[in-house]
């Protein structure tokens, strides 16, 4: 009887710790899903003193680069106008769309995403970046 039950624990024992390894989560840089979108969010702070002249130079510099860059396939951008008092002094938001990781490859060092780091730098005090895969 000693024997069974010992079995048993270790069959018990085994299945649960394969459980457990089936059931963690894959590591998000390797998901690519064929439908699946690379979302890539980008938030500005201004360096203080920064004029609304200069902010929207900014503005139209980022919402030309999806006419330039044919991998971005959609942008949004938006102020922050959210009542919470949690933006850390973030105050733009811009929202583009790839459809894989070669495609945001592509985009993060042509030459038009470079220009524009030249036309924000000046004026950047920090940016905010996070990227994160989803379903349409």
């Amino acid at each position: 009887m000693k024997i069974k039950t010992f079995i048993f624990l270790i069959s018990i024992s085994f299945m649960a710790s394969s459980f457990t390894a089936t059931t963690k989560n894959p590591n998000p840089t390797i998901m690519i899903q064929t439908d699946s979108l690379l979302r890539h969010v980008v938030l500005f702070k201004f360096k203080e003193g920064t004029t609304k002249a200069q902010m929207k130079e900014v503005e139209d510099a980022f919402s030309a680069l999806p006419s330039k860059i044919s991998e971005i396939k959609g942008y949004e951008y938006g102020l922050n106008n959210s009542p919470e008092g949690l933006d850390k002094g973030f105050t733009h938001a811009f929202f583009l769309t790839f459809n894989s990781e070669e495609d945001r490859a592509i985009y993060l060092p042509h030459p038009d995403h470079k220009a524009f780091g030249a036309v924000l730098t000046p004026y950047l005090e920090d940016v905010l970046v996070f990227d994160y895969w989803t379903k349409p």
